[in-house]
């Protein structure tokens, strides 16, 4: 029997278990929020003022709820980035994009969003 498998499979629960502990996100650098600002913002990109007002935002929209006291309502920084990665999973019925799931917007752009969206 090889010992490799054995530690590849301990290796894999640890790290499962520090990415559930830290909240399945590390943390963000002040560019990282920087960045994804810009991506928010970016009518091409997340755009995500066509439906949500936010912090420093200009002409936001209103069909989305306002993006404030997001870690109250997001607690586990992964449970934002599942939401905005498929919002359809919690609501089949959202007309917010599944940002992730159609491969709109890559993973590291996700992040990014993320990242700032937790600062508001």
């Amino acid at each position: 029997m090889s010992i490799k498998p054995v530690v590849s499979a301990t290796l894999s629960l640890v790290l499962v278990g520090m990415i559930s502990w830290f909240g399945g996100i590390a943390p963000a650098t002040a560019n990282d929020v920087d960045q994804g600002r810009k991506v928010a913002f970016d009518r091409k990109k997340g755009n995500c003022l066509a439906c949500h007002m936010m912090a420093g935002g200009s002409l936001p929209g209103n069909i989305g709820p306002p993006l404030i006291a997001i870690k109250a309502r997001f607690p586990k920084k992964a449970d934002l980035r599942a939401q905005i990665w498929d919002p359809t999973a919690k609501n089949p019925n959202t007309i917010m994009p599944p940002f992730g799931k159609h491969r709109i917007l890559s993973e590291r752009e996700i992040d990014l969003i993320t990242e700032f969206v937790y600062t508001l």
